[in-house]
């Protein structure tokens, strides 16, 4: 297959980046230290094809690094058996590698560490690798669940909590990765919920125009991308993600974890799969935050949440287009639980699994719901400037926060219900256009429920960024999220 076609499959997000300006492939978590120079001479990172960047020119000698795997040759790729395991337990890796050789495995955590964004916190034996089975493929569902394992990583009962990536490099230099999460046990202030539902379901793995489909695409004989009706309705946890290895909008969650970290919030953390098989008590935390898009959920998870707010617990949404999806989660052809997802949308008879539909509109737990697509950046509208959200900002009434309605938006829907509340209030409504050029409008929403509970709901992709993505904070952002999580933490 020709390198003009293998690119074209490379980035992960060559379906999807329309609707998210931050995910336009695997983005720099690593900040420092990652950049090698390939055998032209040319400075480049190693989360994009080197082969499509102009860079400067290598002093002379430089050696050449590490190169990204792809989905065509699967130079390396791998995944975990569980996507977050506790303390004390155990994750096991299946990976494949062709041609065949050794490699090593690196584990970093996502945080600030002094502004890298990751530290590296343990490193594999060298390990022998294979060429695993081909992916089985049932109905456009694609599954590894019968590869063989890898290594087997013992979770020590010493390690910080927390996102990691596994970085896997062959011995020829190709490199991949595998996030996953070591989930919390213990009561804190924040419970950052990880999307790995909505991962998963943007997942094309392999993006080979061939085989590869997520819930949005799927490939026809002549290595054509389909749109939605010819995509799986199953979708699979026992794969790789697509690219280099990292979720399509990984950055969000990220970014939000660096910006915490940095300023000293006790975060635990646990993914979307741990809030519905119930391995986590929402109500043990004064906050749950869903940082990054979260747009798939299941009926277990959105109960646990509304409970934990009934409860008291204060719900923190911090991207736009969340609970849009109702889905299902199965168990793997192997028994392993929450390993297979399922969602119709509009495929068939009666009513599509938008929650919307099925008589439980998002707005009735996010005080606002999905409105569409923003084809450009458009800036934030603010309003209620004199709200304690924007105190100590300087945002003045009506000013514009440019670039912050971007990705997809939410807004309030009038003919929608409510979620009961004591007191809420509107923060911004921003005009923009969408793609066909008509006038929209995007609003942030803060409410707070007869318990107590304050449910914050951003309504646009850019609120995260701007929190620590490099060419995209707002000092205005960052302390109006400091006043929220203050708040909501109770610190004075």
């Amino acid at each position: 297959m020709g390198t003009e076609q293998i690119r074209r499959w490379e980035s992960g997000a060559l379906a999807h980046a329309v609707t998210d300006p931050f995910g336009q492939g695997p983005l720099p978590w690593l900040r420092c230290g990652e950049h090698y120079f390939d055998d032209t001479g040319h400075v480049v990172p190693w989360y994009l094809d080197h082969s499509s960047l102009d860079g400067a020119r290598a002093p002379s000698g430089a050696g050449g690094g590490p190169r990204a795997a792809d989905d065509v040759h699967c130079q390396i790729k791998g995944f975990t058996s569980e996507s977050a395991v506790s303390p004390g337990e155990s994750v096991d890796f299946r990976i494949t590698v062709n041609p065949p050789q050794p490699f090593g495995v690196d584990v970093y955590r996502i945080g600030h560490y002094g502004g890298e964004g990751a530290t590296k916190i343990t490193t594999s034996p060298r390990l022998s690798g294979i060429v695993q089975p081909p992916p089985l493929t049932a109905d456009r569902t694609v599954s590894c669940h019968h590869w063989w394992l890898s290594w087997r990583l013992q979770i020590p009962d010493y390690w910080s909590t927390g996102a990691h990536v596994a970085v896997l490099t062959t011995a020829d230099g190709h490199r991949s990765h595998i996030p996953f999460t070591v989930r919390d046990e213990r009561p804190g202030d924040l419970l950052l919920v990880l999307p790995d539902v909505t991962w998963q379901a943007y997942n094309l793995f392999p993006e080979d125009g061939r085989t590869g489909a997520s819930l949005y695409h799927a490939w026809d004989g002549e290595g054509r991308l389909l749109g939605e009706e010819e995509a799986a309705v199953t979708v699979s946890f026992d794969r790789p993600y697509a690219g280099a290895g990292l979720p399509l909008h990984v950055g969000h969650a990220y970014d939000f974890i660096r910006w915490a970290e940095r300023y000293g919030y006790d975060l635990a953390y646990a993914d979307t799969r741990d809030l519905h098989a119930g391995r986590v008590d929402p109500s043990r935390y004064r906050g749950l935050v869903f940082a990054g898009h979260d747009e798939y959920w299941s009926a277990p998870m959105r109960r646990a949440v509304e409970k934990a707010r009934d409860s008291g617990t204060s719900l923190v949404f911090l991207s736009a287009n969340t609970m849009y999806w109702q889905v299902e989660l199965g168990p793997s052809p192997s028994g392993a639980p929450d390993r297979l997802m399922t969602c119709r949308k509009r495929r068939g008879p009666g009513r599509s699994r938008r929650w919307r539909d099925q008589g439980e509109p998002e707005q009735q737990v996010l005080g606002v719901q999905y409105a569409g697509q923003v084809p450009r950046p458009h800036p934030m509208v603010a309003r209620n400037t004199s709200h304690w959200l924007w105190e100590a900002t300087g945002v003045a009434e009506g000013e514009e926060l440019p670039g912050l309605v971007a990705g997809e938006a939410d807004r309030y829907f009038p003919r929608a219900a409510l979620p009961p509340h004591t007191d809420r209030v509107l923060l911004a409504h921003s005009p923009y256009r969408d793609a066909s050029g008509a006038r929209r409008h995007q609003e942030t929403s803060l409410y707070e429920a007869p318990s107590g509970a304050l449910v914050f709901a951003s309504g646009t992709f850019a609120w995260s960024p701007a929190l620590d993505r490099p060419g995209h904070t707002d000092s205005r952002i960052q302390r109006a999220t400091a006043n929220l999580l203050d708040r909501i933490c109770k610190h004075p």
